[in-house]
């Protein structure tokens, strides 16, 4: 999926590596990573693209569909949340926003029309349109010690906790973290902001902000881990993604009993791995407990900044607590575990 021809075209002028539709680094990645780590970093986003859902029952509609409240959003708001199938296996990741007329779906590129069509196959007779947006809305993302301030010289108004969201025009300031930042906006606009931000925030590739979620603990569902996880093996249920107050959506009978009945055997965990080869999302896991057996999972993977990768993966609770675990093969590189940034029960 191509991006927006102005905003590729302007990025190129900055510098942009780009290929596969999203950047890969501004000429220095490990220089790049590092300040990801250390200071303060500006960062496209179009690794993912934006479905708009619009119709005057695009909210009942997409809270039937999804495992978050959905029904709860508000244009003060942002929200994680999952699409699942019917067995409960998560098919989707995303992040969702609204204003006071139109809904927005952040999930990876690479899912992305997999998901509006199966999306628009529950339409039916429903007053609701979708539609694949992300030639019209550019995704920065701002992360560091200087965000908030760099933010406020540009914006009235800013959102103070997580996943609360400000409305500026055409532009939505969604706060992640302390000092994580998405904006959301036209081309246009995107163009003017990152002239704006570019030189105090350093330009990064779209793998620091995929290290950036890794290291917070959010996991992203790609094309190689579809259906592999019910939502609590990745820790959805941590991050809010999953409501269990709310009725019916698919998967919702499954993924409440693994709640109420305690039979996660599985949990995501963050792991650092030591070596050259890039760790792949949906590389099988191996430990002395499972005899031969995979053990788990690798869900997303970024070069960390001081060499080797970071992960997250899904890996049995007993094998996690009571086995080394290694990538691929026993003898393969062992995955050195590390504390998540929230608890898990």
């Amino acid at each position: 999926m191509a991006m927006n021809q102005d905003w590729q075209n302007f990025l190129t002028t900055q510098g942009a590596q780009i290929q596969d539709g999203a950047v890969q680094h501004f000429g220095d990645a490990a220089a790049e990573r590092i300040a990801a780590r250390d200071g303060t970093v500006l960062c496209d986003l179009s690794q993912f693209g934006v479905i708009k859902v619009t119709g005057e029952e695009a909210q009942g509609f997409l809270h039937n569909l999804f495992s978050s409240d959905v029904n709860a959003l508000t244009p003060q708001h942002a929200l994680p949340s999952s699409f699942n199938t019917a067995k409960g296996r998560a098919l989707a990741t995303l992040l969702i926003w609204r204003n006071p007329a139109e809904f927005f779906l952040q999930l990876p590129t690479g899912v992305l029309a997999a998901i509006q069509k199966k999306l628009t196959m529950y339409v039916l007779r429903a007053k609701v349109k979708i539609t694949n947006a992300s030639d019209d809305v550019v995704c920065l993302g701002l992360s560091g010690t200087s965000a908030a301030t760099l933010l406020q010289q540009h914006f009235p108004a800013l959102p103070q906790a997580p996943l609360d969201a400000v409305q500026h025009a055409d532009t939505t300031v969604i706060c992640l973290a302390a000092d994580r930042f998405q904006i959301s906006t036209s081309p246009t606009e995107a163009i003017a902001l990152w002239q704006k931000l570019n030189g105090t925030a350093k330009p990064a590739g779209s793998a620091c902000w995929d290290w950036l979620n890794i290291r917070a603990g959010i996991p992203v569902i790609l094309p190689q881990t579809q259906e592999a996880f019910v939502p609590q093996m990745a820790n959805l249920d941590l991050t809010g993604a999953v409501n269990f107050k709310k009725g019916c959506y698919p998967g919702q009978e499954i993924v409440a009993r693994m709640q109420y009945l305690g039979k996660n055997k599985r949990r995501m965990y963050l792991a650092h791995i030591d070596g050259d080869a890039a760790p792949q999302p949906g590389a099988e896991l191996f430990s002395m407990e499972m005899e031969g057996q995979s053990c788990g999972l690798i869900a997303n993977a970024a070069a960390a900044p001081g060499g080797g990768y970071d992960v997250l993966a899904v890996v049995q609770i007993a094998s996690h607590d009571a086995f080394p675990v290694h990538l691929g093969v026993l003898t393969g590189a062992r995955l050195q575990f590390e504390p998540l940034p929230y608890p898990i029960p």
